[in-house]
């Protein structure tokens, strides 16, 4: 089972000044456990780094039009040119980019069964006439099993000469100690990630992005909605499908888009006319990479916890958690650290920064006060936020939402449901207002007084109120 256990990353591990990683280009990932975003192979062509915008789109390009090439000479599967391009669409994980959807820095790449199945899906297409190489990025629209990470590691084992190209050039300005890594044959001088002890590539900021556009149908619909011109291109059953679809319905698209030719490349067209637009690092929606500047918050801001060892009992826990909860109600609503929770153009950040936030203050002052608890997520029924526990018997749970989501169902239902994959009766609920949050604080309210009434083990609420404030001049 993954657990988050550090938010290290390259920045603060090594001691670096976040801004020269955002000046080189290149992402601040985590080392501990994998950042949520993706390399997309449309975005390669248009990088900064020669490495990439050549090399790298290179590579990508000539792979499949030598897969296309072959898979138009079979004749029948197993035989010659069916194995050859079976070889070159095998794609194992990689995991030294640290990048994908893992609670780990480990992911999962394309297994015997899912590749054989996109290959005959592959040669159907080639047999409609198809030979863009940009149809590869298609499959993950209407093929079950292939998603963002898989289409992320289909792409970094294709451009991995490029990727350690690319990082043995930065590191020169870098200077991030290197061991001896085999990769690909060849010997070679990198970054060692401490966490793994394995190769720590570098990635470009433009080429990810947070879900790659042949799987984001959102986009794609949107797309189709909102070009007049584009509708008329593709006004054929693709565009009429997509235009009103959700992600379950990949089967429809499958059968439509491989009907014929013309189908098929309605579909590559509405690709193509989707922004190709990196991941937003400034605005950082998602909260991938701004937390890594708080690490030392218990530094700048100190707290000695009365608990000055693991707590040894559920009450004692829950007392320790209490304290860190109130010292991070201090620094949103008075110390400016609000801020992290909204992007430059006033939008509140997604949950997930939300909870990243919190992880890296409760983080600071365990490490702070060398205090032997580790904040933890992941259970084996769901992405609990965090877990402080010291032992079997001495676990505490922290569940986390923002005020914009519904808050009765995480009260009741999710947080209870963690509780007893976790074996424990004790759990904090602790809601972030940003706003909307209407009657949703007095439901979760009546809810825990109601379960007390019955004799329950109610969860304890906690409020922190992280809206925007005005400028002290404004004030």
């Amino acid at each position: 089972m993954a657990k988050i256990t550090s938010p290290a990353t390259i920045s603060t591990e090594f001691g670096i000044d976040s801004a020269l990683l955002a000046k080189l280009g290149i992402i601040d990932t985590q080392l501990a456990t994998d950042t949520n975003l993706f390399i997309d192979p449309l975005l390669l062509s248009q990088s900064a780094h020669p490495e990439i915008n050549t090399g790298a789109a290179t590579a990508y390009e000539q792979r499949f039009e030598w897969i296309v090439k072959l898979l138009m000479a079979s004749t029948e599967k197993g035989d010659v040119p069916w194995r050859k391009a079976e070889k070159l669409f095998k794609f194992s994980e990689v995991s030294w980019t640290c990048l994908g959807y893992s609670s780990s820095v480990r992911g999962s790449g394309f297994g015997k069964e899912l590749t054989a199945h996109a290959l005959d899906t592959a040669s159907q297409i080639v047999k409609l006439g198809v030979t863009d190489v940009d149809f590869f990025m298609g499959l993950s629209l209407f093929e079950e099993g292939i998603g963002a990470d898989r289409i992320s590691d289909m792409t970094t084992n294709i451009i991995l000469s490029s990727l350690i190209e690319l990082t043995v050039r930065l590191n020169k300005e870098l200077n991030l100690p290197v061991k001896e890594f085999e990769v690909l044959g060849i010997i070679h001088a990198l970054p060692n990630n401490p966490y793994t002890d394995e190769p720590l590539l570098f990635v470009p900021t433009d080429v990810v992005r947070d879900l790659p556009i042949a799987t984001d149908w959102s986009e794609i619909s949107q797309a189709v909605k909102a070009n007049e011109d584009l509708r008329e291109r593709v006004s054929g059953k693709i565009g009429a499908i997509w235009a009103n679809m959700g992600r379950k319905e990949k089967a429809r698209v499958r059968d439509a888009a491989l009907s014929s030719k013309e189908s098929f490349e309605q579909l590559l067209e509405m690709l193509r006319e989707v922004p190709r637009e990196s991941y937003d690092f400034a605005k950082d929606i998602n909260g991938e990479v701004f937390w890594a500047g708080l690490v030392r918050i218990a530094e700048e801001y100190p707290l000695t916890l009365h608990h000055g060892k693991s707590p040894s009992s559920p009450k004692e826990a829950l007392s320790l958690v209490g304290e860190i909860i109130a010292q991070f109600q201090d620094l949103i609503e008075n110390k400016g650290i609000w801020k992290e929770l909204w992007t430059d153009d006033k939008k509140p950040r997604r949950e997930k920064a939300a909870q990243r936030l919190f992880f890296t203050v409760a983080y600071s002052y365990c490490r702070a006060n060398n205090l032997d608890v580790t904040p933890e997520a992941d259970t084996g029924n769901g992405p609990v936020d965090f877990k402080f526990s010291s032992g079997f018997s001495t676990r505490v749970l922290v569940e986390i939402k923002l005020s914009t989501n519904s808050l009765l169902h995480g009260y009741e239902k999710q947080l209870e449901i963690y509780k007893k994959a976790e074996d424990t009766d004790y759990g904090i609920y602790l809601v972030i207002d940003v706003g909307g949050i209407g009657q949703k604080y007095g439901e979760i309210q009546r809810s825990k007084l109601e379960a007390t009434a019955r004799g329950e083990r109610a969860s304890q609420i906690y409020l922190v109120d992280g809206n925007r404030r005005a400028s002290a001049s404004k004030r």
